[in-house]
């Protein structure tokens, strides 16, 4: 939350506007006096890496009666507030468009009563966020919190698994979601439970009977632990709760198993914000102040969201009602009934290529179980095209994954080797252990490697296959994908980091920090950790820049110093520059700031891919492995239909990405125009679209080019007074 209060206030400052604090919620709104407040911009200064909000949160039982909400509407015409920007969850955000619908009728009251007599504003603004660890507000994909509450959670599960394993135990895991199951069922994929309880999908009559035989099966199989996640409003069919103490008692008495269980409670919604929800709050605190400015009143009430990898503004009341919607058709015990799909008998083999990171094993663990579910032979190729040249394959089963999905790095091992010079072993070996269809998993090379493979087709028919590469890899370079396997966790590493860095900075006072970070010459993980840190200046190789932008920072940084935010922090790709590199830099900031700040270099180096993965790139591994052979078992049975040489098309090889809002499958031959083979990125990369913000939440002013579009691009045009 506290992310999103900082980009409102930063950008809201920027464009001219005064910004209030309300704080304890509704209840200061109410209250007025002191609970409103100026906000200025050192005011939100080192809240990124807080939880919580600093500006506090309350129920208010005043403000849902007309007399309350009248009072309220009194504080804010005294002030003069005419937009408001609101952060929480449904109940919260039906609350603000009632407060705004009221609003001519609320005012007409304060005149009548002789409370109010000069208003200047008839109408109230209003633009909602949605904070709720639950993730249960529809029309977004994620909620602010959502991410980190999932942190929390798979500490917990990965510090239970390995007690679990040396005392072969069964662990039953409760957390948050009364009405929501998105918890626990990304926690089920992120840390391979056995078995999941939600609320919108209670089990089927004898549940009982066919956990019980899952669990025995695997101990049979060899498994030492058995784990079993809960959501907190878990219910059986006729509305019944299943609660934790009931499955512990379940399985202690029918299979004598030692069983503990752990309730998270509170946990899931304290702690350091992930680097995802920090660009998130970030992200969307930008977009409500850009709604605001566009706002008439005619405008109805909005809500930022998520959708896929777009920052969007939906009606308010609509995404409140369908969210009402779901709840009352679970109370009325309308569930969907999961559907099964089952494929024909072929032979996929999986491989990783490039430098590994973490959530590669995820995107494995799913590729192999969904095709064992499909009824294929899942065959695992060790350390890249070079495994397959020399036949390093070998069947690779259900339990043989097991307990991947938190482990980072690369279990099948890779290289970055490439198949052009082994393309006649490779094709033999495809035709020896006859491979039906390939999954790649890797970053740039992947890419590049599966080209080559198509390439090939003209000369070897035995690498006419269904190919597709799953981008994984923290540079997050790869065409065709907004994300990466990998890029969160790195992501998440250099804000730790950089966090711990800017404590010492603040303890220390007068203190740079220049930070290199990885990604060759795509700059995404200096931008977004810039972003999420609160850095002062991100140096790019997309992003030009001369000794003149040197000097204007290092003069930022000389003014910053004589406010009470005596620190800075500067984050250099690692090929940004062949010229201006991390020492130059640093002997230059070191020698302009002599006498007002000193300097402090840090290279993290390979860190940024180690690491046990986050649970986005659990999460987001186990989406796009499942997906991946789910598109291939399809382009399979064409194959069958229309013959092998049907898989010589350009759409039997292609690369699965995210863009912008969903999954998407591109030709790979498509996008060899959208490359730069030279550096190695796409040519058109989302993220530098948003560099603006980083760039206005951290100066006080700021001259921006605006001769490409950006999302900021009509605030920056528009920067004029927007009122309060």
């Amino acid at each position: 939350m506290n992310a999103a209060v900082r980009a409102t206030v930063r950008v809201g400052l920027y464009t001219g506007a005064k910004v209030y604090f309300v704080h304890e919620g509704y209840q200061g709104l109410v209250d007025g006096g002191d609970h409103i407040r100026l906000a200025t911009w050192e005011s939100v200064s080192m809240m990124l890496q807080l939880g919580g909000t600093v500006i506090g949160s309350a129920r208010c039982k005043d403000f849902r009666s007309r007399e309350g909400r009248m009072t309220a509407a009194r504080n804010l015409v005294k002030l003069g507030i005419t937009n408001l920007c609101v952060i929480g969850g449904d109940g919260s955000l039906t609350g603000a468009n009632e407060f705004r619908t009221e609003w001519s009728g609320l005012l007409a009251d304060l005149v009548k009563a002789g409370k109010e007599t000069n208003i200047e504003s008839s109408h109230l603004n209003i633009v909602g966020m949605v904070g709720s660890i639950d993730n249960d507000f529809c029309g977004t994909d994620m909620t602010i919190g959502t991410d980190s509450a999932l942190h929390r959670i798979i500490e917990v599960v990965d510090a239970i698994t390995t007690t679990a394993q040396s005392h072969q135990r069964t662990f039953i895991l409760e957390v948050m979601g009364r009405h929501c199951g998105y918890l626990a069922l990304v926690t089920a994929l992120a840390c391979g439970a056995d078995w999941v309880f939600i609320p919108e999908m209670p089990p089927d009559e004898g549940w009982e009977d066919h956990l019980c035989r899952r669990l025995t099966n695997q101990r049979a199989r060899g498994s030492r632990l058995n784990v079993i996640i809960v959501a907190e409003g878990a219910m059986s069919r006729d509305g019944q709760p299943i609660t934790s103490e009931q499955i512990k008692k379940l399985v202690t008495d029918r299979l004598g198993f030692d069983t503990r269980t752990t309730v998270l409670g509170h946990v899931q919604r304290g702690g350091t914000p992930s680097a995802f929800d920090r660009i998130l709050g970030s992200r969307m605190g930008v977009e409500a102040v850009m709604a605001l400015l566009e706002a008439t009143p005619d405008t109805p009430a909005c809500v930022v969201s998520l959708s896929g990898n777009q920052a969007v503004r939906l009606p308010l009341m609509e995404c409140v009602q369908v969210t009402k919607d779901v709840t009352a058709a679970m109370a009325e015990g309308r569930f969907e009934d999961a559907i099964k799909l089952r494929g024909n008998n072929i032979n996929v083999a999986i491989m990783n290529i490039g430098a590994p990171c973490a959530g590669m094993n995820a995107a494995v663990r799913a590729a192999v179980r969904m095709g064992i579910i499909q009824g294929h032979n899942m065959l695992a190729i060790h350390d890249g095209f070079d495994g397959l040249a020399q036949g390093q394959i070998e069947p690779i089963t259900w339990t043989s994954v097991s307990g991947w999905t938190g482990k980072g790095g690369s279990m099948l091992g890779t290289k970055r080797s490439q198949p052009g010079k082994m393309l006649e072993e490779i094709s033999q070996n495809i035709a020896k252990f006859s491979i039906h269809a390939l999954v790649i998993i890797g970053g740039f090379e992947a890419y590049v490697g599966g080209l080559e493979m198509v390439q090939a087709r003209e000369k070897y028919e035995e690498m006419c296959i269904p190919i597709v590469v799953i981008p994984a890899t923290v540079s997050n370079n790869v065409p065709g994908s907004d994300f990466s396997i990998g890029a969160d966790t790195a992501l998440n590493t250099i804000t730790s980091t950089c966090d711990r860095i800017k404590q010492s900075a603040a303890g220390t006072k007068r203190r740079v920090f220049i930070v290199e970070t990885m990604g060759g010459y795509c700059g995404y993980l200096a931008t977004m950790a810039g972003l999420a840190a609160g850095a002062d200046a991100a140096y790019i190789f997309e992003e030009k820049f001369a000794i003149k932008d040197l000097e204007v920072n290092v003069q930022h940084l000389l003014e910053k110093m004589k406010t009470t935010v005596k620190r800075g922090l500067i984050l250099r790709n690692e090929k940004s520059n062949a010229n201006y590199t991390t020492d130059f830099i640093f002997n230059l900031y070191s020698e302009e700031g002599k006498g007002i700040f000193d300097c402090r270099k840090n290279v993290l180096g390979h860190m940024q891919q180690g690491g046990t993965p986050t649970p986005f790139d659990r999460n987001f591994g186990t989406k796009m492995g499942a997906k991946s052979v789910l598109w291939l078992t399809e382009k399979l049975k064409e194959c069958y239909r229309h013959g092998r040489i049907f898989a010589n098309t350009p759409d039997s090889a292609c690369v699965l990405g995210m863009r912008k809002r969903a999954l998407t499958f591109q030709p790979l031959a498509d996008l060899k125009e959208d490359t730069d083979f030279e550096h190695r990125i796409p040519k058109t990369q989302w993220w530098l679209k948003i560099r603006p913000i980083m760039k206005i939440l951290a100066k006080y002013d700021i001259k921006l080019d605006t001769s490409e579009h950006t999302d900021m691009e009509h605030v920056i045009k528009k920067r004029s007074p927007l009122g309060k």
